[in-house]
């Protein structure tokens, strides 16, 4: 019965629901994302590795879904105001080709970096059964949460609780 709570209130202050089950190869919350080669979608490949030193907002999408569409101009507001600075941005989409995935990025002035996952090694990796998935990742690559859903990113509410999450004041 411990454990069982435990799982619960794990699956509750992640934003996932005890009903999904993780993905194949899902680091957790708490867990270090494993390597991986980034196909750029907005511009050159990258390791994810690159990103290690600054803490990071992650943003799973694609150009098909709805509520990813409604964020993505909160998430290019958060990374022009923080972005760079005090942490980094990047967005995974899942479409299946970069054509309409990078239409959308153009449509919509996205100008942080944007990488394709074509072979769904992040996707699994991120437990992207949901999107739009959002995670804090902290300066060595370890996930600090997972938020399942649209969110406004620049808003006040979301910018404190990135600060919190990554100990950084603006």
């Amino acid at each position: 019965m411990k454990n069982t709570l435990s799982a619960l209130a794990l699956c509750i202050a992640t934003g996932a629901s005890a009903a999904f089950a993780a993905t194949p190869g899902e680091v957790p919350v708490g867990g270090v994302l494993r390597e991986a080669q980034m196909q750029g979608l907005s511009g050159s490949p990258a390791r994810l590795s690159a990103y290690r030193g600054k803490p990071l907002v992650i943003n799973v999408w694609a150009s098909w879904c709805s509520p990813c569409r409604q964020e993505m101009g909160s998430l290019e507001r958060l990374s022009r105001l923080f972005g760079g600075k005090h942490f980094d941005v990047i967005g995974i989409s899942t479409d299946d080709y970069r054509e309409p995935a990078q239409a959308f990025l153009r449509q919509s002035g996205t100008t942080f970096p944007n990488f394709i996952d074509s072979r769904l090694f992040m996707e699994n990796m991120l437990g992207a059964d949901r999107i739009p998935l959002t995670l804090l990742v902290d300066t060595n690559g370890r996930v600090l949460a997972k938020y399942y859903g649209a969110r406004q990113w620049d808003s006040p509410e979301s910018v404190d609780m990135i600060a919190r999450a990554f100990h950084i004041k603006f």
